[in-house]
């Protein structure tokens, strides 16, 4: 059974004549105040702080040595098509023999100007 006891900025509980000493920090972020405002429902609607969602997010990326959810790219950059197109367009021409003599530095301009549109 643990006991709590709360001194200057740290947790300690006290199990079974042992002392168990928790530091803890504080972390500051900036949302969107619209943002802000719907988590915290969010939160109190779950029985929990915000500060205790964060915490749990915290401990899951610890735990799991991962961010406990997928991230992407809702929809697909257009830089990043273009960069490709033009790429894979480079690519197919020096297969094709259209390019035999070309540094990396003068396919690196094409792929440059093809990024402008040219």
């Amino acid at each position: 059974m643990y006991k709590k006891l709360a001194t200057n900025n740290k947790k300690m509980y006290i199990c079974s004549q042992n002392i168990i000493n928790m530091s803890q920090s504080a972390y500051t972020i900036r949302l969107d105040s619209d943002l802000k405002e719907r988590f915290d429902t969010l939160c109190e609607g779950f029985g929990m702080s915000a500060t205790t969602a964060f915490n749990i997010f915290v401990r899951m990326v610890v735990r799991q040595r991962r961010i406990p959810f997928e991230i992407e790219l809702s929809e697909k950059d257009e830089s990043y098509e273009r960069g490709r197109k033009a790429f894979l367009d480079i690519r197919r021409q020096a297969e094709a023999g259209r390019y035999p003599d070309m540094t990396l530095d003068e396919i690196n301009e094409e792929i440059r100007l093809a990024r402008e549109g040219r």
